[in-house]
């Protein structure tokens, strides 16, 4: 079953969590799987287990607690956001496989692009060179996922500084400008979803 990919450009963040609740609520077996691109207005997400001393600088920045998985992180413009709409018990496989293979979408992309970057099994995330480039945070419920991945590509990273991000003190923050690559966020999406269809393949037999 093919997956439908939707551009939705900068769209603010809590009507696009629910939208994503709703779908997922709505969701049948026969529904097909969606990939939601988009860019965010500035904004702190807080996972299910966010403690706000994570928030350590004051902010006008809104910040919005979700029922993801993870501690807190930003999205701001200039950083693609995918929201993986799955049917997880299509593929077969368990939710750290799951999570391995959105990573290594992220790190083929970025191999792609001359940069040599890694995931961290007690870290979900992509790094390049101990900073953080790319964050995950899923939620599963009723065996489909929500949520999905960021991708810092060329973004003000100030925000960053003001929290722990994804809860560890001192964590540094990259994108992809910082490492000379040139792409749009809209480039980016182009060239990250062929490996994010080809790493989420589904895996088992279908009846």
């Amino acid at each position: 079953m093919s997956r439908i990919v939707k551009h939705l450009g900068l769209v603010d963040y809590t009507p696009t969590w629910h939208a994503m609740q709703a779908f997922t609520e709505a969701r049948t077996d026969t529904t097909p799987d969606e990939l939601w691109c988009l860019e965010h207005p500035p904004v702190y997400t807080l996972g299910l287990a966010g403690k706000p001393e994570h928030l350590i600088m004051p902010s006008s920045i809104e910040v919005v607690k979700c029922d993801r998985g993870g501690q807190v992180t930003y999205h701001g413009p200039g950083q693609l956001v995918v929201y993986l709409m799955i049917d997880f018990k299509r593929m077969g496989i368990g939710v750290r496989e799951l999570v391995r293979r959105i990573e290594q979408s992220v790190i083929d992309l970025l191999a792609e692009l001359g940069i040599t970057a890694y995931g961290d099994v007690n870290a979900p995330g992509v790094y390049v060179a101990g900073e953080k480039i790319a964050s995950l945070g899923l939620r599963i419920k009723n065996g489909a996922v929500y949520h999905g991945l960021s991708l810092n590509v060329d973004m003000d990273l100030t925000p960053f500084s003001w929290i722990n991000p994804c809860g560890y003190a001192g964590l540094k923050v990259t994108q992809l400008k910082n490492h000379g690559a040139t792409l749009t966020v809209a480039e980016t999406a182009a060239q990250l979803l062929p490996h994010l269809e080809r790493n989420l393949a589904v895996t088992k037999e279908t009846a």
